[in-house]
């Protein structure tokens, strides 16, 4: 198996468009695994409209219930995109996942820091170590594939990206 990490942030179209490319693309490249590394295309303290660290955060306690990652990502985009969803309130954020994680431990987990370091690490390896300029960003077998600033990844980038550099190496 070769590892994906993926760099993005629920509150960015351009990774939200992105994930639905990697959905797609991913059976065409069944040796490929995702570590999926939410960050912040604008961490706090940013002024930039809503933050979606706890949105983030919340992905790691999903993680570790055995949740289905792929439709919390599903709902996470949709509230923060689509719908415009407070998505700064753990109680919110709790209520359209309640089906899939115990509510109330998810609250308590967030109220309590949990996953907060990597929340930060991840922001630390985008901004600082692979000096993303923007998201969402992948590295597979120690080479990035960079979004470009208000464009994203296209489709085309990206399966090219998967095939040249998704062998084991």
């Amino acid at each position: 198996m070769t590892k994906l990490e993926v760099f993005f942030d629920y509150i960015c179209p351009y990774c939200r468009r992105g994930h639905e490319y990697l959905i797609e693309l991913l059976p065409l490249f069944p040796d490929i695994e995702i570590e999926w590394r939410p960050c912040e295309a604008h961490p706090r303290p940013h002024g930039f409209g809503q933050h979606s660290d706890l949105c983030a955060r919340g992905m790691y306690f999903a993680k570790e219930c055995g949740a289905d990652l792929l439709e919390y990502h599903s709902r996470m985009y949709k509230a923060a995109v689509d719908d415009n969803t407070n998505i700064e309130k753990s109680s919110v954020l709790s209520g359209l996942i309640a089906d899939i994680v115990d509510s109330a431990e998810f609250i308590k987990a967030l109220k309590n820091g949990c996953y907060e370091d990597r929340l930060l690490e991840n922001n630390r390896l985008a901004w600082e170590v692979y000096n993303f300029p923007a998201i969402p960003s992948y590295r597979m077998n120690d080479k990035t594939l960079k979004s470009e600033l208000g464009v994203g990844i296209t489709k085309e980038r990206l399966a090219a990206y998967f095939e040249h550099y998704g062998q084991l190496i």
